[in-house]
């Protein structure tokens, strides 16, 4: 049971009392007494604010409900759309503008690469990422599906040198592309040298080149003329050649090149939303406290790998020569957001003047906010932001109204911890429908603070279920990725962006790819979105990230989008193209395999979540590929079931039939985890197995279809229940 100390008129759990008091507090020139008073007055202030914009959600969907039950066998779209105009869905829109957002990091504002995305609450995992700004090329194309394990080049428990060759002969061939010399190839350099300021190569003819673009050369370690590492520049982004002859890999290169290291993930999430399963102050306190950890710098993780003990911590900088002369260094680590939680959920870990919990994002802008003045003051040995700012990621935001009252929720946030106006700087996810219809008037909100726009698949289309819920039966999963509202939602949100002015303020992102063991699937197809305008997109794992890399440099980002910006088309009567089905005659085999599906990807996910608290892993889908799943995954694949119940393709017998078939699946798919509670042995008494059940069941009233509600009530039953047993 939570213990509470009474501050003022609050009710503050006692460990994130201490925590905020003795860990957060100290350092940023904000006293106990300042902090508290203030951080009352904020919940006072906005917490109306905040339930208000709730309901107002609540009344929309209502409202969007009805119509649809009064127009489903007469839909007409211009009718539809003139509803959404007066229910002030779709907002009149601003005038032209453009974003003066100031003081924004190099890695955010003019230099595309590979984002992480990654719990907080897991300091192993939070450490990888942070440190993932850089990564060995070779062990990542060792590692992976890239390079084919037929003709003997399998991986093993050894080194086999015949896939290392495929290794090395992929990677100078990525150099011959966008290094290239003045004539020959990286493959036949037997030595690399500076001289007179410009790198000199030595083929293996005794023959000396130059870069055909020199000016990508821009440092050195070592001596001049035998440099340790060689560094470019290439599209912005860096990658680094390393030379030791008396490494093994060296040793066999007649260059003595034993790795390429590329710049990798130049920014990371650090999440405390969709990956993360945090229900009280026990699990916020461990989320806050890994963050502060990394903004001091301080963050440390001991863990055994195979027999052995090994100890993280935060990478240092890249020092190099400069080729005329000084030094040049380079962030050693990736620049960090922080993903507050969105608008809906309210927390136990405070509760106000009438005893009621607070809204978490309110309480999660505040606490991530004090913590990230740290940063800001240089109070840690390992800076994040070089440019005093403070990064949030804002999600599941509808509308522009709510985008503003974050805006302003920031404002106060900054009076009260004695930020500068616009220090902390604001992401918005666009995953919800109101806010892709209504993007330019969102941005309109913070644009002298925003930093950050992005599409998501998985969220977006789970509002988009949700939202029309009433107006039919949902095509197939598997189609939304083809749908004319999806396609033109990625388009949208790339143009808007464009047109109001973020490339050189701002980051325009894409989504995840949800399969870290399939990168060569990765390596084919997440090249499109840097050719659909996004300088950064989301990947899997630092492996992934390292990989994703290379699109980077063989596609200029910025000549992208300077091409996308003339092509600005209103897009708004596609994206309103509701995604429903013209006819439910799908086969009995159709239906089965599209349930099983969706149910053991709910199961799958859920049963972690809840038993283990586990808010993201990869998890082996009905084919047994291990996908990367997290609440968004989660919203999708409920809602569509729940949308088949409420319109009559499917019975609640067949759902409850198929959720009992697959718990089945899912239990032999994680036997060898001691720690796993399975759920078929008993379906009533199994908390994970009921909370499935209640996403599905209980789908069509949960707000917006989010999973967060029923989540939260059932992992708090699952950790009473593990308490009790202990006694």
């Amino acid at each position: 049971m939570t213990e509470y100390r009474a501050v003022g008129n609050l009710k503050v759990a006692e460990n994130l009392y201490t925590f905020i008091n003795e860990q957060a507090l100290p350092g940023t020139e904000v006293s106990q007494e300042v902090f508290w008073e203030g951080f009352e007055q904020l919940i006072h202030d906005f917490k109306p604010l905040n339930k208000a914009l709730l309901a107002k959600r609540e009344t929309i969907q209502n409202e969007l409900d009805t119509w649809h039950k009064d127009h489903h066998e007469s839909f007409d779209f211009d009718e539809y759309k003139a509803f959404l105009k007066q229910l002030h869905y779709l907002e009149p829109e601003v005038e032209d503008f453009q974003v003066t957002t100031k003081n924004v990091d190099d890695e955010i504002a003019t230099q595309s690469g590979p984002q992480l995305v990654v719990p907080v609450d897991n300091a192993r995992y939070a450490l990888n990422a942070a440190n993932a700004r850089w990564g060995s090329l070779y062990d990542a194309l060792y590692g992976s599906d890239i390079i084919s394990e037929e003709n003997g080049c399998e991986k093993g428990d050894a080194y086999n040198p015949l896939r290392g060759y495929q290794v090395i002969d992929y990677s100078k061939e990525l150099l011959d592309q966008v290094v290239p010399l003045q004539s020959g190839s990286h493959k036949d350099g037997v030595a690399y040298q500076v001289k007179d300021e410009n790198l000199v190569v030595t083929l293996s003819n005794g023959s000396v080149r130059e870069l055909k673009e020199p000016e990508k050369f821009v440092g050195y370690q070592g001596s001049a003329e035998e440099p340790t590492a060689i560094l470019f520049n290439n599209n912005g982004l860096h990658m680094e050649i390393q030379i030791d002859k008396t490494h093994p890999i060296g040793q066999s290169d007649q260059a003595g090149v034993k790795d390429i290291l590329m710049e990798s993930a130049t920014t990371t999430i650090m999440d405390c939303e969709d990956s993360v399963a945090a229900v009280d102050a026990e699990d916020k306190e461990k989320v806050y406290s890994n963050l502060l950890g990394l903004m001091k710098g301080t963050l440390s993780e001991t863990f055994n790998k195979n027999g052995k003990t090994i100890t993280r911590n935060l990478n240092e900088d890249r020092v190099y020569k400069s080729p005329k002369g000084g030094e040049k260094r380079l962030h050693g680590r990736s620049l960090l957001f922080i993903r507050n939680v969105g608008h809906l959920m309210t927390t136990d870990a405070i509760l106000d003047e009438d005893g009621q919990e607070v809204p978490e994002g309110i309480m999660d802008g505040v606490i991530t906010g004090l913590i990230g003045k740290h940063d800001v003051l240089r109070n840690g040995g390992k800076q994040n932001s070089s440019k005093g700012s403070i990064y949030i990621v804002k999600p599941k935001m509808h509308g522009s109204e709510e985008v503003a009252f974050a805006n302003s929720l920031f404002d106060r946030i900054e009076d009260l911890l004695g930020l500068d106006r616009h220090t902390i700087k604001i992401g918005v996810m666009d995953e919800e429908r109101r806010t892709t219809l209504n993007l330019k008037n969102c941005i309109s909100k913070v644009k002298e603070r925003i930093v950050f726009i992005n599409t998501g698949f998985l969220d977006r289309t789970g509002d988009e279920i949700h939202t029309s819920m009433n107006a039919g039966a949902m095509i197939r999963k598997a189609n939304m990725k083809g749908s004319t509202w999806l396609q033109a939602y990625e388009q949208s949100n790339v143009t808007t962006g464009l047109a109001t002015g973020l490339q050189g303020h701002a980051q325009i992102g894409k989504g995840m790819w949800s399969m870290p063991d399939r990168l060569k699937e990765m390596m084919d197809q997440k090249g499109g979105q840097l050719l659909a305008g996004a300088n950064t997109a989301w990947v899997p794992s630092p492996t992934a990230a390292t990989l994703h890399a290379i699109h980077y440099h063989t596609i200029d980002v910025k000549e992208v989008q300077k091409t996308l910006a003339t092509n600005s088309v209103d897009r708004t009567d596609e994206i309103l193209q509701i995604p429903i089905t013209q006819s439910t005659e799908w086969s009995d085999e159709e239906i089965k395999q599209e349930l099983d599906n969706n149910a053991q990807g709910i199961l799958g996910y859920v049963v972690r979540w809840v038993e283990q608290g586990i808010g993201c892993s990869k998890v082996p889908d009905i084919n047994d590929v291990g996908l990367m799943e997290d609440r968004a995954t989660l919203r999708i694949s409920s809602q569509h079931m729940a949308n088949w119940l409420h319109q009559g393709v499917v019975t609640e017998e067949q759902v409850y039939e198929t959720l009992k078939r697959m718990a089945k699946v899912v239990d032999k798919q994680n036997e060898g985890d001691p720690e796993y509670v399975p759920m078929s042995g008993d379906y009533d008494h199994s908390v994970a197995f009921q909370a499935a059940c209640d996403l599905v069941f209980e789908g069509v009233n949960q707000p917006n279809g989010y999973t967060e509600p029923i989540l939260h009530r059932r992992r708090a039953e699952a950790k009473a229940k593990a308490i009790l047993k202990l006694y």
